[in-house]
């Protein structure tokens, strides 16, 4: 009688489970838990929407090389870049043109004009540094200061061949110095010189790096920083250096081919959304979409006139001369 009870009850559950609704899922490349709240950003939009978007820690272009290799049977459905790194993979033509819910409130120049990517947020360059892994150092508030031998051993930026924040970094010492995109050579000369320094190079985040003080000082976004300071409150400062640096957007793009489009399209249309903006801002990223950042969130940034000296760039042309710069930074730079 036991042994009767016991399968029907297993029965029972069987027919339960089979009859619950899974849950739905989107795959999204490049959606890092310690990179710009994507942590907070995937549980909020599990809440609210019920889709599960598992964690990914690739970079931007790890995430671009993956969609060519992967591009007559695709598994993503969308993908987070870096500005340039959406251009150029809209050109490798493996993504698919979509205008989310959010769409008009997203600023021109902003968005692709066909609907190819969008902005959700942007980031400014700077430094991210670990006082305390310092050992009494000064904080350093220029580019050249990361030149002084005092710092040797001190300075971290991811690859700039293949993270878009690495690219980052480039572009914007390059303009410091007097380049333009059609001239890095005040950049690779820059390069060249902190080579002597004995950067650390990592290829992916390198935020619990900084953290721990393997890595004090790092070539990285506002966003990073601040998190480190006013969330994991660590004894972290952001610099935005003497002679300048750049703003940068970072944008989602809908995956062509993509196996779960209607939940892919659903993650695009959370982020652009309000709440979805707000946890941008809450996570101290400039949202793309305005007056969402209250009061309280916008007094945890430097003030505006350590950000006047930020300024932005032709996004299109920086994604055309990405591929250019990288061969030249591997030719010139690590010879």
């Amino acid at each position: 009688m036991r042994s009767k009870i016991f399968a029907a009850a297993l029965l029972s559950l069987s027919l339960a489970t089979a009859s619950a609704p899974a849950a739905e899922t989107a795959i999204c490349y490049n959606c890092p838990p310690e990179w710009a709240g994507w942590g907070a950003q995937l549980q909020l939009i599990k809440d609210e929407t019920g889709i599960v978007v598992p964690l990914d820690n690739k970079n931007s272009g790890q995430s671009v090389s993956q969609l060519i290799a992967e591009k007559n049977n695709p598994v993503a459905d969308v993908s987070y870049l870096g500005v340039s790194f959406a251009i150029n993979a809209r050109k490798a033509g493996v993504l698919e043109a979509y205008r989310p819910k959010g769409w008009d409130a997203v600023p021109e120049g902003l968005k692709d004009p066909d609907g190819y990517w969008v902005s959700i947020h942007s980031g400014t360059l700077g430094f991210m540094v670990n006082v305390d892994a310092l050992e009494g150092k000064p904080i350093p508030r220029s580019w050249k200061d990361l030149l002084d031998p005092k710092y040797k051993g001190m300075v971290g930026f991811l690859d700039p061949t293949s993270a878009f924040v690495g690219y980052v970094g480039a572009v914007a010492a390059n303009h410091a110095f007097g380049g333009t995109l059609e001239n890095f050579d005040p950049g690779i000369a820059y390069f060249k010189e902190l080579q002597k320094n004995a950067p650390i190079v990592p290829k992916q985040t390198a935020y619990a790096r900084v953290l721990s003080g393997e890595i004090p000082i790092l070539l990285d976004y506002d966003f990073n920083a601040y998190r480190a300071k006013h969330t994991d409150k660590a004894k972290v400062e952001f610099v935005i250096p003497a002679e300048g640096t750049i703003v940068v957007p970072y944008v989602m793009s809908f995956v062509k081919g993509a196996p779960h489009a209607k939940a892919g399209k659903a993650v695009i249309d959370f982020v652009l959304s309000v709440k979805g903006q707000r946890l941008w801002a809450e996570n101290f990223l400039r949202p793309v979409v305005s007056g969402v950042m209250t009061p309280e969130v916008a007094k945890l940034f430097l003030p505006e006139r350590e950000y006047a000296r930020a300024g932005s760039v032709n996004y299109v042309r920086m994604a055309e001369v990405q591929q250019a710069f990288g061969a030249r930074y591997l030719k010139d730079v690590l010879k």
